[in-house]
């Protein structure tokens, strides 16, 4: 199983956003800088996110993004969602006769493995990971910002 690069992306300026003080914002260049990315593919994770209701984007001399939901509520589920859609990661696509069991139960296997990695994603945090994050990380951030 794997997510996209928009994915992995996503998560990390959740945290980072997560990490600047409060009413601070971060442009979109500094964050791809951090996260050692073109700033036009991050834009489009950053619209993504806008659009989610996740961060906001401020205009002006002091502008940029900011997040604008609580960290503590921000779930990985809930970026993973914004970013690669609710769909099931797996659709059964081989036609089964009427009289094999109802339904395809490799799909039900997957279905079910499936739910029990979102009920892990969805119990995890981003505030979670804000408070592992080692200081340093957190004050190279800050010298960008601030």
């Amino acid at each position: 199983m794997k997510y996209s690069k928009a994915t992995n992306y996503a998560l990390h300026t959740i945290v980072y956003l997560a990490l600047l003080p409060a009413g601070k914002t971060i442009g979109v260049k500094p964050l791809a800088e951090v996260q050692r990315v073109s700033p036009s593919y991050l834009s489009k994770v950053l619209t993504t996110l806008v659009k989610g209701g996740f961060i906001e984007s401020v205009t002006g001399v002091n502008g940029g993004y900011r997040l604008i939901k609580d960290s503590k509520q921000v779930t990985f589920l809930d970026i993973i969602h914004a970013i690669e859609g609710s769909n099931s990661m797996f659709n059964c696509h081989v036609e089964h006769r009427p009289e094999e069991q109802k339904g395809c139960l490799i799909e039900a296997v997957m279905n079910e493995a499936e739910q029990k990695m979102e009920q892990h994603l969805s119990s995890r945090t981003i505030e979670d990971i804000v408070k592992k994050v080692d200081q340093s990380m957190v004050d190279s951030l800050h010298a960008v910002v601030l």
